[in-house]
């Protein structure tokens, strides 16, 4: 099993797109939100576990996220839209190459914030939490 992070803080984060493949970079957004103390809900299509935690199915609703991190190519965030609005996030971050203007509308009609950056530099460089 992996590492026990025991204080976690808010921005509890979904992970869209996670994949126990330790190259993808979703996989590395994972296992730095837990080392920044940030609870963490890796999702995916593939099972697998991520520095302990185990990959949670798609479309199984979560409470309380504050942040979405997506992982997903633009033409496969169109199913997860619906989804994403209903757990009514905080903000939504569009990683390198994910970025959707057609989603980014919809999110702006129903003034959930987002923005096209990625995880692991807002991380690596203190600016998640800010």
């Amino acid at each position: 099993m992996g590492k026990r992070y025991d204080t976690m803080v808010s921005y509890k984060t979904l992970v869209l797109g996670a994949s126990a493949n330790q190259k993808r970079y979703a996989y590395k957004a994972v296992v730095l939100l837990l080392k920044n103390k940030i609870e963490v809900i890796p999702m995916g299509i593939k099972p697998g576990i991520i520095d302990g935690l185990l990959i949670v199915k798609p479309f199984i609703f979560q409470k309380g996220i504050h942040t979405i991190s997506i992982y997903l190519s633009p033409a496969l965030q169109v199913e997860y839209f619906e989804f994403i609005i209903n757990l009514k996030p905080q903000r939504v971050i569009f990683n390198p190459g994910t970025e959707n203007p057609e989603f980014t509308k919809k999110l702006n009609e129903v003034k959930i914030p987002f923005e096209n950056s990625c995880s692991l530099v807002l991380l690596s460089s203190n600016q998640y939490k800010s």
